[in-house]
């Protein structure tokens, strides 16, 4: 396989720019309101997490800094997120998400 040819286009790109906005406000409110799916849980499964998500915003234009970029998608400032929703990670998610993220 040639990893150099062009790929092939990307149906996703041709997403109506509200449509995909929509969908990406409703994954940020699912993701408020399942707080039980912790961010490590999220990293070790998918390898990306609600901070991740924050970061892309940043990357896509967003204006804020990183704190408010967090707030915005916790709904919350981090650090009440952290002190309300967020558990120590055992030794196993923090292996998981070691290996998970080995495959981004």
């Amino acid at each position: 396989m040639d990893t150099n040819a062009p790929s092939a286009p990307d149906a996703l790109d041709q997403l109506d720019d509200a449509v995909a906005a929509a969908a990406f406000r409703r994954l940020v409110r699912h993701l408020r309101h399942r707080h039980d799916a912790q961010n490590i849980e999220l990293m070790g499964l998918a390898g990306f997490c609600r901070n991740c998500l924050a970061d892309w915003i940043r990357d896509a234009g967003y204006e804020g800094d990183k704190p408010a970029a967090r707030e915005l998608i916790h709904g919350m400032p981090m650090e009440e997120w952290k002190a309300t929703r967020q558990k120590p990670a055992t030794e196993e998610q923090l292996a998981a998400m070691e290996a998970s993220l080995k495959k981004n």
